[in-house]
């Protein structure tokens, strides 16, 4: 049994300024130069302390939102953000490739994959892995799916426990199976439990790892409702582990 725990993201955070005044020991000739503070931005240099780092973030997601929120409202989502989604003919063809490739396998094993019990196989196992490898073809954006409420009067943690997830590791692509914990403390605004749900799903139907997939809930609930704290917890078992 594995475990992993995203620690508590914070959404408030503290800005961090360094002053460079100038001292008279420090001062050039340079009449042009005051002895004034400035921004170290100014100088080529980029504070890394971890106020300023979580600032950072913190905008980056602001802008984030604000891309998304414009893009709603022209009804046409970005590209960066467009589901890879194939087409018909691309979808045939993706079978046609996988098909063959676990013919290929099944040879290499010591196998007919000529034989009666093994005939469909390549199709069935190549079906299965697009299935289980669906996420890519989804976004958190669409599982949600406007399912973002108002509510100002609600401050409790909201906890959604034991959502069954299965995913695949991505060093051996054998699968790993468990459970998922969510808890957020709402700031005005909730999200539909089932859809708490559907965002986990979206992250594991994909190749991973448990770490990252703990860490893409959070930032996904984080950035549909910018909770005043959110935190998740995976218990799972590896088929790697063996």
């Amino acid at each position: 049994m594995s475990s992993s725990t995203s620690p508590v993201a914070e959404l408030s955070s503290s800005v961090s300024t360094v002053s460079t005044k100038t001292t008279e020991a420090d001062a050039t000739p340079n009449d042009d130069v005051d002895d004034c503070e400035e921004c170290v931005l100014s100088q080529g240099r980029i504070c890394i302390c971890d106020a300023c780092d979580e600032e950072r973030t913190k905008l980056e997601r602001t802008k984030k939102r604000k891309r998304l929120s414009q893009s709603t409202a022209t009804g046409r989502m970005p590209e960066y953000c467009q589901p890879a989604k194939a087409d018909a003919d691309m979808e045939e063809e993706r079978l046609t490739k996988m098909t063959s490739a676990c013919n290929t396998i099944l040879k290499c094993i010591g196998e007919d994959p000529s034989r009666e019990g093994l005939l469909k196989t390549p199709e069935r196992w190549a079906k299965a892995l697009l299935f289980m490898t669906s996420g890519y073809s989804l976004s958190a954006e669409q599982v949600l799916n406007d399912a973002v409420f108002t509510e100002d009067s609600h401050k409790e943690i909201v906890v959604v426990k034991d959502i069954d997830i299965h995913s695949m590791c991505e060093h051996h692509m054998v699968p790993f199976t468990g459970k998922v914990h969510v808890g957020y403390i709402p700031n005005g605004k909730i999200i539909g439990l089932s859809k708490i749900a559907r965002i986990a799903e979206v992250f594991s139907r994909r190749l991973q790892v448990q770490e990252r997939l703990t860490r893409q809930i959070v930032d996904a609930i984080v950035d549909a409702v910018e909770p005043l704290g959110v935190g998740v917890v995976i218990e799972s078992s590896h088929f790697c582990m063996v």
